[in-house]
């Protein structure tokens, strides 16, 4: 009877773990970092490299030395996570690590481009509110940790978009906030978040938020908001939207403009 492969799974999101058939397996520190680096750059690399990067302040031998000792101290049901070649080493292929299927959700989402309904939901969320490996503070680390909050906050930012261009309002405006916890000083974030309540017809949510980010904005770095964001803000702007909205609704597929009576005036369209 043939044995199947292990299933192997890297958790990097939030913390830490790797599992086998869905099992978690322990890990020593030396070989966690292993896994973790390989996991990270996600390709073959030579085994000089990896020793040198994880071990910096040891002689080259000693590095080598310490890399050999983190294979071998890998748990044995794990062995054949880690393909060892004569001068490269990298994961096994078909390891299943949640920060890759992370990262490349959020590439689709900035892509714009074969994106599934999947990619819009609450878990896609859930994903693109976590960070890399918060208690891990390797230089290598922490340069991948800051690349992916980047990142995913732009992501979080374009599925808010895409929620509120599909009128799906809650769930645009639970992007936007999501986009806003990661980086509270960020204005492209509140400006999705606002847009997102004025599709919805909240003019007063809308300018609650904008109220809320000038708070912080004067408390931590003592400026204002953008001219353009205090105009989206504003009654007049919150009013173009909602009869943005309500003609895009009535004849859906038109380019956006102004709608006007039959003497060529702007219509109202005030609520």
């Amino acid at each position: 009877m043939t044995v199947p492969e292990p299933e192997f799974r890297i958790r990097m999101l939030n913390c830490f773990e790797l599992s086998v058939n869905d099992q978690a397996i322990p890990v020593k520190a030396g070989s966690q970092r292993l896994v973790i680096f390989l996991a990270l750059y996600n390709r073959a690399l030579p085994r000089n490299y990896v020793a040198g990067v994880l071990w910096p302040d040891v002689a080259a031998d000693r590095a080598s030395a310490n890399l050999r000792a983190s294979i071998w101290r890998i748990p044995p049901q794990c062995r054949s996570l880690i393909d060892v070649r004569a001068r490269h080493i990298k994961l096994a292929l078909g390891v299943t690590v949640d920060y890759l299927g992370a990262k490349a959700l959020a590439h689709r989402l900035l892509d714009r481009l074969e994106m599934s309904e999947a990619d819009l939901s609450r878990h896609a969320r859930s994903e693109l509110s976590s960070e890399l490996l918060p208690a891990c503070y390797d230089e290598w680390v922490l340069i991948e940790r800051e690349r992916f909050r980047q990142l995913r906050v732009h992501a979080l930012e374009a599925q808010c978009e895409r929620l509120t261009g599909q009128g799906r309002y809650g769930e645009a405006i639970d992007a936007g906030l999501a986009a806003v916890c990661a980086e509270p000083l960020r204005e492209s974030s509140h400006r999705v978040l606002i847009k997102a309540h004025l599709a919805e017809g909240n003019t007063a949510e809308a300018r609650r938020q904008y109220e809320l980010y000038c708070q912080v904005l004067r408390a931590e770095l003592g400026v204002e908001p953008s001219e353009s964001l205090r105009d989206l803000a504003t009654s007049t702007s919150a009013r173009r939207f909602r009869a943005d909205r309500a003609r895009h609704e009535a004849m859906p597929g038109k380019p956006i403009g102004r709608i006007t009576g039959r003497s060529g005036q702007p219509k109202s369209l005030a609520r």
